[in-house]
């Protein structure tokens, strides 16, 4: 076992009537004084926790809901390498019954960040028409997020845990970017990946779907977050690729999962904010290099939570392995290993390196002819794995099928060895 101190975790969704009025923004001298924001030492205490074992296990008991029916967050410790317990940005909280007015949707309404080497002006114009604000009204409440338009056709991306609350009697309505609003429909979701596809009843003709062609993205590439923060339609903001590969963990009971969400994720200084989940996270040319549906917070408790220049987005090549699947079955398959681990270290060379520590490994699995308990994985088709978050991370954001080399660690000698990923029978 490890512990790691996590961050807090929270469903950050306002409430519609939350939304200051006119009248209710902060006059001269009513900001918060110097020592009034969040001090040294305010995270969550240490969370132990046991490694996810990616084989075949019964679903645990109970649906994790709150009296209101939405569910709830369950923090969940981390492995090192890998950040806990994240703020997810854009579904629902237990919300008592509100009158409800859907955001109106707009024009792009702010850019920050430098454009001295990018028209981004010119790239939110661009970007702009393929991003949406989605609304989902219950009998419980509202919340409010983002999405990015994928086809012709009136599908649309978001997060699963957007959408996560959405039951019998939900409304969900999209909202394009000329203010044209449209009831939609799930058609599947994947709370595995925190990825869902709706479909626009009445789709227009002329949608402008996102170009997501992009297949790379580096550490200090120009990026773009479009979306919904706040209820505010059509927000952008600028930053850089932080980082890439970054295992990230959210509340699986938050999206209704058995599996722990687990997410190589792209992080960004772009600016990410509540309502900006399932939106768009594009680069310098428009390209859509991932869905936005994270963010770390040092806020504690049900305290909103807001940007503190670290967010994460699910990287494009996931969306595009998991939405076919969705708009085609409503449902995606995931690739398998076939073995359990928890964080460990290897020595070999005379140096340490941190990896996934083989504990268990399924007879007949797709790792069963190279990999045996005792073996320490560092590295999958070259990438590094840091841990079990980052090796679970690595293995579903592949095809089923797809042939992968496996880097590991016997006792102190570095070995390697080519497996073929199964299907997860979990899902």
């Amino acid at each position: 076992m490890s512990t790691q101190t996590p961050y807090p975790t929270q469903h950050p969704y306002p409430q519609q009537d939350q939304y200051p009025r006119q009248d209710q923004y902060p006059q001269q001298g009513q900001y918060p004084e110097q020592g009034q924001y969040p001090q040294q030492g305010q995270y969550a205490g240490p969370t132990a926790f046991q490694a996810p074992i990616p084989s075949p296990a019964p679903a645990p008991t109970g649906s994790g809901a709150s009296r209101g029916g939405w569910a709830r967050p369950a923090a969940i410790g981390l492995a090192a390498g890998a950040l806990s317990s994240l703020l997810t940005i854009g579904g629902m909280q237990t919300l008592a019954p509100v009158a409800t007015t859907a955001p109106t949707a707009a024009a792009p309404a702010a850019v920050s960040g430098s454009a001295s080497t990018t028209g981004w002006a010119a790239v939110a114009s661009a970007v702009a028409p393929s991003v949406v604000s989605i609304g989902v009204t219950t009998a419980q409440g509202a919340g409010a997020g983002s999405g990015v338009v994928w086809d012709a056709a009136g599908h649309v991306v978001t997060n699963a845990h957007v959408v996560a609350g959405a039951g019998t009697g939900a409304t969900i309505t999209v909202t394009l970017s000329d203010g044209h609003r449209y009831d939609a429909d799930v058609v599947g979701t994947d709370p595995t990946t925190d990825l869902a596809v709706l479909q626009l009843r009445n789709a227009p003709d002329g949608l402008t779907p996102i170009d997501h062609s992009a297949t790379q993205v580096g550490v200090g590439d120009a990026v773009m977050a479009i979306g919904n923060p706040l209820g505010l339609a059509g927000t952008v903001t600028t930053g850089i690729v932080s980082a890439i590969d970054r295992p990230v963990a959210t509340s699986a009971s938050e999206v209704g999962s058995s599996q722990p969400v687990v997410t190589n994720a792209i992080q960004t200084s772009a600016a990410i904010n509540p309502g900006n989940s399932g939106g768009a996270l594009v680069n310098d040319a428009g390209t859509l290099v991932g869905i936005n549906s994270s963010i770390a917070s040092l806020t504690q408790g049900s305290g909103q939570a807001g940007n503190i220049g670290i967010g994460f987005a699910i990287p494009t090549a996931e969306v595009d392995l998991i939405v076919p699947q969705l708009i085609s079955t409503g449902t995606a398959q995931h690739a398998y290993l076939g073995v359990g681990s928890r964080d460990a270290v290897a020595t070999t060379d005379g140096a340490s390196v941190t990896g996934a520590g083989i504990e268990q490994v399924v007879g007949n699995g797709p790792a069963a002819s190279v990999l045996q308990p005792g073996d320490i994985v560092t590295a999958i088709d070259g990438a590094p794995v840091t841990g079990t978050w980052s090796l679970i991370g690595h293995v579903r954001a592949l095809p089923v099928g797809q042939q992968v080399m496996v880097s590991f660690v016997r006792g102190s000698q570095p070995m390697s060895g080519q497996v073929t990923l199964g299907q997860n029978p979990n899902s």
